[in-house]
């Protein structure tokens, strides 16, 4: 129950700062189409805010924001599963192959990567993923965005590059998060009494070990989810997605304060929500956390 009167709260005051921001953002989209070098009367410029029905909820498409929040949905939720995915396929084994040959080739190779992956750019790595696959190679097919019930292969053709470009960073914040746990966990005694019994390495390593160090990987995954909600804004700008990071962006570019304000408590929403998915999921993990009402 404490949570989730903080998530109350949270979102009560995310909604209040999100207002003020954006009022804060000068002009409307009538002073957009005007000009700044058009010479308008004040009169015509409030007629021309009650004809386009500014205090409407969107009003470019006069649809409610609920329509179009749930129209873009299923594009942004499918790019954020799949980075998630392939950032802890890659990163989770990569932590722990590091972790096990410490100080070693693998071991550097694996720092090294981690650094690059954290530190390049996401908008850089999409445009070149881009020039290079799609311009250069021509592997990759235009962005004609197509859904993946009606043509799964070509879907996932298309959302392969910006999942990619998504979960990189996030990859490599899983895997110095796995490095630093397994280090730890494999020093402990009963690792070391596990491995005088005589089991393999592999069972060490994936059954005692790793099970002892999943809930600091759990916390990290459940917030790299979060952020790359958000991080959707630029990927699906940047590849031209039909997803709700392209529909925040539009929705400021017009001024449309409903939608803006509305998309961006969805997202705060659904951040709360992983991560308190991820509070609850700690107790299954480890069975001597239990929770308070």
């Amino acid at each position: 129950m404490v949570r989730l009167y903080s998530m109350a709260l949270t979102l009560l005051g995310l909604s209040l700062l999100v207002f003020l921001m954006l009022r804060l953002v000068p002009g409307t989209v009538v002073e957009q189409m005007i000009g700044a070098d058009a010479i308008v009367s004040p009169a015509m410029v409030a007629e021309l805010k009650r004809f386009f029905g500014l205090d409407q909820p969107s009003w470019r498409t006069g649809k409610p924001v609920v329509a179009l929040i749930l129209e873009r949905l299923p594009v942004t939720m499918e790019l954020t599963a799949l980075a998630v995915a392939y950032a802890m396929v890659l990163g989770i084994p990569a932590g722990i192959l590091s972790a096990t040959r410490r100080d070693r080739a693998i071991d550097n190779i694996t720092r090294v990567g981690t650094l690059l992956g954290l530190s390049i750019p996401v908008f850089w790595q999409g445009t070149m993923l881009i020039l290079f696959f799609s311009i250069y190679l021509r592997w990759m097919p235009p962005v004609v965005w197509v859904d993946f019930f009606t043509d799964p292969r070509r879907n996932l053709t298309i959302m392969l590059l910006p999942a990619l470009c998504l979960g990189t960073a996030s990859a490599a914040n899983i895997a110095r998060t796995t490095r630093a746990c397994m280090l730890d966990v494999l020093r402990s005694e009963y690792i070391r009494t596990a491995a005088a019994k005589g089991l393999t390495d592999r069972v060490v390593i994936l059954k005692h070990a790793l099970k002892n160090a999943l809930i600091p990987i759990v916390t990290v995954a459940g917030l790299q989810m979060g952020i790359l909600l958000g991080g959707t804004v630029v990927v699906e700008e940047v590849f031209t997605l039909p997803g709700i990071g392209r529909l925040v962006l539009w929705a400021i570019y017009q001024r449309d304060y409903p939608l803006t304000q509305s998309t961006i408590l969805f997202i705060a929403v659904m951040f709360m929500t992983i991560n308190l998915a991820v509070d609850v999921l700690y107790g299954y993990l480890d069975p001597r956390i239990r929770y308070s009402a």
